[in-house]
């Protein structure tokens, strides 16, 4: 398979980033997006903080030469707005709009009475997917201006990683097993099929992952790449998920995607 590692997408960002704070910018990213897709709204306002600083303290890194692990993100920002210092990014207009974003999503979550929860104030979906939505393309931002002009590339990458974070999957040595009892076996494909990202997987791997009968697999994804339905596809004798797919993993399937 080609599923993207964490390791790899800091691979990506180091260098020229700080491999410790890449790390802790691709963890949050993760933690982030996984407790998101589980409609836990909490995480995504209390710890886009975290996120933040991490990236922060990258781009002030990349921008002014220096390294600090531990500067506020206030300071990050303050030293990469200012014009009477030298930068190295540019064109200057690309980290400023990463400034733009970070204070948004670190000042909104601060005033909106996420830092400390209190008796009138509870994490919602509305106020969590801005601050995701924020986060989500801070991360692909910075990666463009690292290194990868393609913005495609870019989005391939990051659904790689995503897919790659699936609870119910276990992944044992040369193995891959859902690890539900509770799926119908288009579930249960389309599962697989979300965990396997854009290298998707031959009947065969199929077959062999997926706990259910050849003729349930066969009987499955005829169904699900038939004319009326078109959420599975083949291609080069792999199937994958199509954006129909991927719509109702997201909308109908989502609790699936944890261990039971």
């Amino acid at each position: 398979m080609a599923l993207i590692e964490k390791t790899q997408l800091v691979n990506q960002f180091s260098p020229p980033a700080d491999s410790v704070l890449a790390g802790q910018m691709v963890d949050e990213f993760v933690s982030l997006e996984s407790r998101f897709i589980q409609r836990d709204w909490g995480p995504a306002e209390l710890d886009g903080g975290q996120f933040c600083e991490a990236l922060a303290r990258i781009v002030y890194h990349l921008d002014s030469g220096n390294l600090n692990r531990t500067k506020g993100v206030d300071e990050c920002v303050q030293y990469i707005e200012n014009s009477q210092v030298p930068h190295s990014i540019v064109p200057r207009h690309d980290a400023l709009h990463l400034c733009k974003v970070l204070q948004l999503v670190y000042k909104f979550r601060s005033q909106r009475g996420a830092v400390h929860i209190t008796p009138s104030y509870s994490p919602n979906h509305m106020d969590s997917r801005l601050i995701i939505e924020n986060v989500r393309w801070s991360f692909a931002e910075l990666l463009r201006v690292i290194s990868h002009p393609d913005r495609e590339a870019i989005a391939k990458t990051i659904r790689e990683l995503l897919r790659f974070d699936v609870p119910a999957i276990g992944k044992f040595e040369d193995s891959i097993i859902v690890q539900r009892t509770d799926l119908k076996p288009e579930e249960e494909i389309l599962v697989l099929l979300h965990y396997a990202g854009e290298e998707g997987f031959t009947r065969n791997e199929i077959g062999r992952f997926a706990m259910i009968s050849p003729s349930e697999v066969t009987k499955a994804l005829q169904k699900l790449a038939g004319p009326s339905v078109r959420q599975v596809i083949l291609i080069d004798k792999a199937f994958r998920l199509t954006d129909l797919g991927s719509k109702r993993l997201r909308e109908e399937l989502t609790s699936k995607l944890l261990i039971q």
